[in-house]
């Protein structure tokens, strides 16, 4: 069977490779996903959050990828394609009794072809949309780092209207020329009273809502641009769920996005449920899905659920306890949405860069909230200089990098890993984002609790993801929302975080131990 040869080709080639990076469950994964290829079941396999970091586990899947006697489809961001076409697949194949073609492309080359494309998520999911036809049913796929496959799946679903289309809609309806400029001139003046928030965006409100369905019952519908038929067609259903409260939610969010400076808008609308839409793609062909920390449960109930992703085989590899960090989480600390917390916060960021000042490696502070990020910045910059940085990537070989959660998310891979992360809050997604807001309502609507079901799920991934470089150095988290000790989902947000070793005090004997063991 496929499953034992793999087995032994890797287990030769990994007892070949002279210090290649050691994971212990290489074979297990790869058997895994030659038998997911072999009788065309699928399967979620989490990897952990400090292998997924390091990317240790690719190994396996592409190895079950090139010994599969017929044809397989990997799915990957570009720069994890540019890693298996220059290390990983060449590697492997002066090993592996395989001769399989490699392709890389935004389709499936040709009928005939029996060998290994390696495509990008984007590719991929506008394809299965459009029903499939640039990649025939039946083909294995592999769809690597599905921790982020909800915001690829959202991002290729989401529909806009910019402002050059409102010039478009009055040359398609020059008729209606008068009235389309008059809606658009009051959608400029509502949108523009909206409280400014971090993010820039609005959901859609009932006056607004007005506003475009006055629009759209005087404008010729047969004559209408294909994407404001599309948006038409979603925003039929919106002025009616929200106006009754006794209706469902809408299936779709709407949403603008401002630009102060240019006196500019633009319209969004996406799904809000991906399951249902999800659920036919996933029948097509058996998929692999790897993923480093999806959810705590094996099983990932709530990923799946909204993916649509229903009868497939779950795993999920534990960490290894060499991976263990030093967790200070301080008792007294004020909750963050009071007044005295940023004070509070500012002086024990201080106080743990001050003790940390003569251990040698890179200090990361994470703060979602933008204008604590600047003040802790200035702050910072006054003692310490040209060490502190602002969401920067040339840093000092002792910088301190102050940064939010996305820009620490896309560039923690080629920064060296941290020997301090100091986390100012819980990352919980913002009631101010719009999607954020939006997915929260339909849960209300629908009765359920939201912070469990979403929220608190949302940040448990983003948690583990952040600190998986800091488990590689050995380094210190200093978690300084103190509702991880008040509230009582702190248990589970600690039970994510594991192995770790509670840390109830700060001196500078601290990080020197630390600072020694690294360089044993």
């Amino acid at each position: 069977m496929i499953e034992a040869e793999v087995h032994f080709s890797l287990h030769n080639f990994l007892r070949s490779q002279a210090g290649f990076p050691s994971w212990p469950h290489h074979l297990t994964m790869a058997r895994l996903v030659a038998r997911a290829l072999r009788l065309g079941r699928s399967a979620l396999i989490q990897v952990g959050a400090v292998c997924g970091y390091q990317g240790r586990y690719r190994t396996s899947f592409v190895a079950s990828a090139l010994m599969w006697h017929g044809p397989v489809i990997i799915v990957a961001q570009e720069a994890v394609q540019q890693l298996l076409l220059r290390v990983e697949i060449p590697r492997l194949q002066q090993w592996l009794p395989a001769n399989k073609a490699i392709r890389t492309g935004d389709a499936w080359p040709s009928a005939e072809f029996q060998g290994l494309l390696l495509t990008s998520p984007e590719a991929w999911l506008k394809g299965q949309f459009a029903g499939g036809s640039c990649f025939p049913q039946g083909i294995p796929t592999i769809i690597d780092g599905v921790d982020d496959l909800e915001d690829w799946v959202r991002h290729q679903l989401t529909q806009d209207i910019q402002p050059d289309d409102w010039e478009q809609l009055i040359l398609a309806c020059p008729n209606q020329a008068e009235v389309i400029r008059e809606a658009r001139i009051q959608l400029t003046h509502q949108l523009f009273q909206h409280p400014v928030n971090p993010y820039q965006c609005y959901l859609i409100s009932q006056p607004e809502i007005e506003i475009l369905s006055h629009l759209y019952l005087a404008l010729d519908q047969a004559n209408l641009p294909d994407n404001w038929k599309n948006f038409w067609q979603q925003f039929q259903t919106l002025n009616e769920n929200l106006s009754s409260p006794a209706s469902p939610a809408s299936p779709a969010l709407f949403w603008a996005t401002i630009a102060h400076r240019q006196g500019l808008f633009s319209l969004h609308y996406a799904p809000m449920e991906l399951g249902e839409i999800l659920s036919p793609i996933w029948q097509r062909q058996p998929v692999v899905l790897i993923g480093s920390a999806i959810e705590p449960e094996t099983e990932a109930p709530l990923f799946r659920q909204r993916l649509g992703l229903d009868d497939l085989t779950c795993l999920k590899f534990s960490a290894d306890q060499a991976e263990a960090i030093q967790l200070y989480v301080p008792y007294k600390l004020p909750l963050p949405n009071t007044p005295e917390f940023q004070a509070a916060f500012i002086h024990k960021v201080r106080t743990l860069v001050c003790l940390s000042a003569t251990a040698p490696g890179l200090t990361v502070v994470l703060v979602g909230d933008v204008p604590l990020k600047s003040q802790v910045a200035t702050i910072l910059a006054s003692e310490f200089g040209s060490r502190v940085q602002v969401e920067k990537t040339c840093l000092d070989e002792n910088g301190i990098l102050i940064s939010g959660w996305e820009f620490w998310r896309e560039h923690q891979r080629v920064l060296p890993a941290p020997h301090l992360l100091i986390i100012a809050t819980l990352p919980l997604p913002s009631l101010e984002n719009p999607l954020v807001a939006g997915r929260v309502a339909r849960y209300k609507r629908s009765h359920q609790d939201w912070f469990r079901l979403y929220l608190l799920p949302a940040a448990l991934s983003e948690l583990q993801r952040a600190i998986a470089p800091v488990r590689e150095s050995q380094g210190i988290v200093a978690l300084l929302d103190s509702r991880v000790v008040n509230r009582s989902y702190g248990a589970q947000i600690l039970a994510a975080l594991s192995p770790l070793a509670r840390i109830n005090y700060l001196d500078p004997s601290l990080f020197s131990n630390t600072n020694e063991e690294n360089s044993a």
